[in-house]
């Protein structure tokens, strides 16, 4: 039998500078993120992903929770072809202002230097790099070790950031990813 739980956590959002020429009709950012159970699967959580003001970018966010481990399946269109991205959880599930910095900086639990997600010391809200096809499209699938949904690495409540700019791994605290 599957029991869903649905738990009325913060927004998470989707922030993008370099989409111009794409329009949204208003400042209203995130949507709920949703939490349940998936046979089989353990925990679930889901973010919508909505555009920053003067945007057009979307997209959905997907997390199950394995163990000590969370895994994360993205995709997101409307973003510059062929580029890439780079993506954060952030600190705050804020995603009131226009701009997306109501959603603080990077998770950073464990007072960490930026960094890459699959070497050496990172914050646990960096993320692997997204990168866009032809036609502006990014689907990213990983596994982020350390991270859960509840307790001092869980991400339930965080926002979820794309910033217009490749992350370059090494400037701090950002790692130079540009506008969200």
């Amino acid at each position: 039998m599957l029991k869903t739980r649905t738990l009325a956590a913060a927004a998470a959002a989707l922030a993008i500078a370099a989409c111009a020429g794409h329009q949204h009709g208003g400042p209203g950012m995130g949507g709920g993120m949703q939490r349940g159970m998936m046979m089989g699967d353990g925990p679930m959580a889901m973010a919508r992903l909505e555009p920053t003001r003067g945007n057009g970018t979307s997209g959905m966010a997907m997390f199950h929770q394995r163990g000590d481990t969370v895994m994360l399946h993205i995709r997101v269109e409307g973003l510059k072809p062929n580029q890439e991205h780079g993506f954060h959880i952030h600190d705050k599930g804020d995603c009131s202002s226009g701009d997306g910095m109501s959603a603080g900086g990077h998770f950073n639990p464990g007072g960490q230097p930026h960094g890459h997600p699959q070497q050496g010391p990172h914050h646990a809200g960096d993320m692997p790099m997204l990168e866009t096809d032809a036609y502006g499209n990014a689907r990213l699938v990983a596994v982020l070790p350390g991270l859960t949904f509840e307790g001092a690495n869980g991400i339930v409540g965080r926002g979820v950031i794309v910033h217009a700019a490749p992350d370059d791994f090494t400037t701090q605290p950002t790692g130079n990813s540009g506008a969200r």
